[in-house]
């Protein structure tokens, strides 16, 4: 499972394939001396900082208005609701609308929590294979490689755990009420979908993504985000 990447995949494939063993040494010795990092160590580096990601990014995402009041990842109305929003508020149906909008991000981060465990297990099953060709990679590089390879089962382990959420925040009703009550207008040629869950599914795990590759890029930017000493190894020799 590959949290941190975007074209980092198939660029540092072609480096590492092209590389001897004496190269692949070379490219990951220190700049302090220290003996060559071990296939192993680059692949536990690349997961200790891919955890790190996750569990920051879940943290901030699931604090009360973690996707609410985040522009960056606050999840709007399906596309068919957002479609007729403004004949919703015509006909009275303004306040419900932004109940509705806000319940469904306080589901997505009730969820967060719960997407933690999931993510991690996916990193844990990353191979060496997989962290030495990302470690050279683009800055979100990690990020975009398990977003690829995970996002399917992923989705498929965390609709439920949104499903509980939104059923717990109301945002099924709320949401359910909205659509009935627009599907009931006269003259209404395309109805609303009142599903939920696989919409919020996808804008929940996107968003987590999201907050992801930031923590990514901090790691490999910045040394003082890099917090365990093999992750300072790991991330200097890509400095």
């Amino acid at each position: 499972m590959k949290l941190l990447s975007r074209t980092c995949a198939v660029v540092s494939f072609l480096i590492f394939a092209s590389c001897t063993s004496a190269d692949i040494n070379r490219l990951l010795q220190s700049a302090s001396g220290q003996a060559p990092l071990s296939q192993a160590e680059v692949s536990q580096g690349l997961k200790e900082a891919l955890i790190q990601g996750i569990s920051k990014g879940a943290d901030q995402a699931s604090q009360t208005d973690g996707f609410f009041k985040n522009e960056m990842i606050r999840i709007l109305l399906p596309e068919d609701a957002r479609r007729v929003e403004s004949t919703l508020r015509q006909v009275g149906l303004g306040a419900e609308v932004d109940r509705a909008l806000l319940a469904i991000n306080r589901g997505a981060e009730r969820a967060a929590q719960e997407a933690k465990p999931i993510f991690i297990q996916a990193i844990r099953q990353m191979t060496i294979q997989d962290a030495f060709q990302l470690l050279r990679g683009d800055e979100d590089a990690a990020t975009q490689f398990l977003r690829r390879t995970t996002e399917a089962q992923l989705i498929d382990l965390f609709q439920p755990k949104i499903q509980e959420s939104l059923n717990e925040v109301g945002a099924t009703r709320f949401y359910g009420d909205i659509a009935s009550s627009y599907n009931n207008l006269p003259l209404v040629n395309r109805k609303i979908d009142p599903d939920l869950n696989a919409y919020v599914t996808e804008r929940a795990i996107d968003g987590l993504f999201q907050l992801i590759a930031i923590e990514e890029k901090n790691i490999r930017e910045n040394p003082l985000e890099r917090t365990s000493a093999l992750m300072r190894r790991v991330f200097a020799a890509q400095d």
